[in-house]
C-alpha cells in the first residue's frame, strides 16, 4: 500500500507568473480591494475603465465584440486541402474555437465570477485523491483502474452552483449531479468545504490511452483561470505534462504544481530538480506544494499534514476577491494576447490553401484555355472542310442543288421526292450530318484531351491527387449528348439569322425555308475558313472551285460585306457556345477547390480580426495600465 508522509514545501500562498513577456510576478493576496457592479464586471479601486454602476464598460464591449467577430472568422475558414500545415491548422482553429466558447467569452461577461481551478496531470499523479481531500469528500472517483475518471466533476460552494450549473463555461459540457460515463457530460457536486468563489474540476488525465480523455483535459485546462497541475515523483519529468506546462506559460495562465506521492527522503532532492526545470521552463514563480508519500484514510482522503498547505493557499485565495480578480485578470489576459501569434499561424496556413488552389485552378485554365484555342484554330485553318464535310459539301455544290436552294421551291420538292424514291437523303442533309458530326467530334476530343491534361497536372500535386475522383479522368459521361445539342443549336441559330437577313432578298424568300436552309449551309462552311471562301492554302487543296461558285452565288445574294459578316458572327457565336461547354467542363475540377475561394481572402480576414482583438485587449488593459 502506498504511504503518505508530512507534507513539505512553500508557504501556503506563493508568487505566481503575470503574462507578460517580463515573467512579471504578482501574489495572488495582493490583488486589492475590488468592487462589485452588479452587471458581471469587477471593478478594482484603480480601474481607469469604470463607469457608473450598472454599466458595463465600453472597452469590454468592444473586446467582447472583436471576439465575436474572431469566432465567426474561425467558423468560416476552412483548411479542405491535404498539405503539411492543413492538419495542425484544423486542430488549433477548433482549439481556439472551443476556448473563445468555453472560456474567453462568458469570463469576459462575467469577471467577478467563480474563480475555476482546474486540476490536471499524468495517469495515476493522485489528481482524483487530491481533490476528493481538498473538498474532504470522496466527490470523484479513485483508484488503480485506468482510466479512472469516467466524466470530469466539477465541486463548487453552494452559492455558485448558478454559474457552473448553467453552462456559462463549458457550455458544451452537459451538466449532470450524478456520476456518469457520458463523455460530454461534466458533473456538478456542491460542497460547502470550497469556499465561494472558488471551484475544483477533476480533469481526465492529459496522457489517458482513451484520445478523448485526452482532447477533453485539454479543453479544460484551456478553459481555467488557475492550473493546479498534479505529477509524481516518478512521473514528473514525462515529456506530455511539459508540452501542456509550455502551453500553459505561452497562454500567460496562472499555474501552482503539485509534486505528489514523494519518497520523504527523496523530497527535498526531487523538489530541487523540479524547481530547477520549472525555471528553466520561465515557470519558477508557480507555487510548487510537495506531497510527501501517506497513508490514506478509511474514506481514502490524505491526511491534513498532507493536503493542509494545499487547502490552506486555496482557502486564502477564495477568501480575498482582490486575489481572485488578480488571478482570472491574469489569465484571461495571457490567454487573448496569446490569440495574436496562434492566429497568424492560421492565417499563413490559409494562404498556403489558397496559393495551392490558385495554382491548381492555373493547371485547369491552361489545359481548357489549349483547348478552346485549338477549337479557334480548328475553325479557321480549314482542318473541318476535310474528309466527309468536304465530300458532302461538293456534293451539295456539284449537284446543283445549292442553287437550285436559292432559287424556287422546284428544286426542293423534285429532291424530296427523289430522295424517297431512292431513299438517299437529300445532299443538303447529308451536307448538314456531316458538319454536325465533325463539330460534335472536334469538341469531344479536345473536352477529353483537356480533362486528361488537368488530371496529370493535379495527380502531381499531393493536395490535387486527394481531390482527383476517376469520373475527372476524361470528359463528362454526358459531354457527347451536349457537343449534339450545342452543334444542333448552333446550327438552328445560324439558319434564324439567314432567314432575319435575308427578309428583303427575294431570291432567297421565294425559296422560302428551303432556300434559308441552303444559304445557312453555306455560311456555316464559311465559318470553317479563316477567309470566307477566298482560295489561300489549305482552302485550295480542299476544294476550291466549289467553294468559289459557292461564294459568288451567295455575294449576289448577299452582297460581298453581308456574307463575311455573316460567316464572322456565325463563328463568334459557335465560338462562345464552346466556351460554355469547356467551362462547365472545367468546372468539374475548380469546383473541388471552391472552399478555399470565400468572398474575402480568409489569411487577410483572420489578420483583420487579431488586430482587432488585440486593440481590444490593449485598450481594457486587464493586468495594468494601458501604454
Amino acid at each position: 500500500m502506498t504511504t503518505h508522509g508530512d507534507a513539505v514545501g512553500p508557504s501556503a500562498l506563493s508568487a505566481v507568473p503575470a503574462a507578460s513577456d517580463e515573467n512579471q510576478q504578482v501574489n495572488v493576496a495582493a490583488g486589492g480591494p475590488s468592487e462589485r457592479t452588479g452587471t458581471g464586471w469587477t471593478r478594482p479601486a484603480n480601474d481607469d475603465n469604470s463607469t457608473e454602476p450598472g454599466e458595463i464598460p465600453a472597452t469590454v464591449s468592444r473586446l467582447a465584440a472583436a471576439l465575436s467577430r474572431l469566432r465567426a472568422a474561425l467558423g468560416a475558414v476552412a483548411y479542405p486541402l491535404v498539405l503539411p500545415s492543413a492538419e495542425e491548422a484544423r486542430k488549433v482553429g477548433s482549439a481556439l474555437s472551443s476556448q473563445l466558447d468555453d472560456y474567453l467569452l462568458p469570463r469576459l461577461a462575467r469577471l467577478d465570477a467563480p474563480l475555476l481551478v482546474v486540476v490536471g496531470g499524468s495517469t495515476g499523479a493522485g489528481k482524483s485523491t487530491l481533490v476528493n481531500s481538498l473538498v474532504q469528500a470522496p466527490v470523484s472517483r479513485a483508484g488503480v483502474l485506468r482510466p479512472t475518471t469516467r466524466c470530469p466533476v466539477l465541486v463548487a460552494h453552494p452559492d455558485d452552483l448558478a454559474w457552473f450549473g448553467r453552462g456559462g463555461l463549458l457550455p458544451g459540457l452537459v451538466r449532470t449531479i450524478d456520476p456518469s460515463n457520458d463523455p460530454k457530460a461534466l458533473q456538478v457536486i456542491p460542497a460547502a468545504s470550497v469556499g465561494p468563489g472558488l471551484a475544483l474540476l477533476d480533469a481526465p488525465d492529459v496522457d489517458s490511452v482513451v484520445e478523448h480523455n485526452r482532447e477533453l483535459a485539454a479543453q479544460l485546462l484551456a478553459a481555467a483561470d488557475l492550473w493546479l497541475f498534479v505529477t509524481s515523483a516518478a512521473r514528473y519529468a514525462d515529456a506530455v505534462p511539459w508540452e501542456l506546462l509550455k502551453t500553459a506559460r505561452l497562454r500567460g495562465t496562472v499555474v501552482a504544481l503539485v509534486l505528489d506521492r514523494v519518497p520523504i527522503d527523496a523530497a527535498a532532492e526531487v523538489a530541487a530538480h523540479l524547481g530547477e526545470m520549472l525555471t528553466a521552463h520561465d515557470l519558477g514563480g508557480a507555487p510548487l506544494f510537495v506531497v510527501p508519500e501517506a497513508g490514506l484514510d478509511e474514506k481514502g482522503l490524505l491526511p491534513d499534514t498532507a493536503a493542509g498547505p494545499i487547502g490552506a493557499w486555496f482557502g486564502q485565495l477564495a477568501g480575498d476577491a482582490g486575489a481572485r480578480a488578480t488571478v482570472v485578470r491574469q489569465t484571461l489576459d495571457g490567454a487573448l494576447r496569446a490569440l495574436a501569434p496562434a492566429l497568424t499561424g492560421l492565417a499563413e496556413a490559409s494562404d498556403e490553401q489558397s496559393r495551392v488552389a490558385g495554382g491548381l485552378d492555373e493547371r485547369v485554365t491552361a489545359a481548357y484555355r489549349q483547348a478552346r484555342a485549338t477549337a479557334e484554330e480548328g475553325l479557321q485553318d480549314g482542318r473541318l472542310l476535310r474528309g466527309e464535310v468536304l465530300a458532302r459539301w461538293q456534293e451539295f455544290v456539284g449537284t446543283g442543288e445549292f442553287l437550285r436552294s436559292l432559287e424556287s421551291r422546284v428544286g426542293h420538292l423534285r429532291d424530296r421526292l427523289l430522295a424517297t424514291l431512292t431513299g438517299r437523303p437529300a445532299p443538303s442533309r447529308s451536307l448538314q450530318v456531316a458538319l454536325e458530326s465533325q463539330l460534335v467530334t472536334l469538341l469531344r476530343g479536345l473536352a477529353t484531351d483537356a480533362a486528361e491534361q488537368t488530371w496529370a497536372a493535379w495527380h502531381a500535386h499531393p493536395a490535387g491527387d486527394a481531390l482527383l475522383t476517376k469520373d475527372l479522368q476524361t470528359a463528362s459521361a454526358d459531354l457527347p449528348q451536349r457537343a449534339d445539342r450545342l452543334v444542333r443549336d448552333w446550327q438552328q441559330w445560324v439558319l434564324d439569322l439567314v432567314r432575319r437577313e435575308a427578309a428583303d432578298k427575294r431570291s432567297v424568300a421565294r425559296g422560302a425555308a428551303y432556300a434559308v436552309n441552303g444559304a445557312g449551309l453555306a455560311v456555316m462552311i464559311a465559318v470553317f475558313t479563316s477567309t470566307a471562301f477566298i482560295p489561300t492554302g489549305l482552302e485550295v487543296a480542299v476544294g476550291t472551285g466549289t467553294t468559289v461558285a459557292a461564294q459568288k452565288v451567295l455575294e449576289a445574294v448577299f452582297g460581298d460585306q453581308a456574307i463575311r459578316t455573316l460567316a464572322t458572327r456565325a463563328r463568334t457565336e459557335l465560338l462562345a457556345r464552346v466556351d460554355e461547354l469547356l467551362e462547365a467542363e472545367a468546372a468539374r475540377f475548380t469546383e473541388r477547390t471552391a472552399a478555399v475561394r470565400l468572398e474575402a481572402e480568409p489569411g487577410t480576414l483572420l489578420r483583420q480580426v487579431a488586430s482587432e482583438v488585440e486593440n481590444a485587449r490593449k485598450e481594457l488593459a486587464l493586468t495594468g495600465p494601458a501604454s
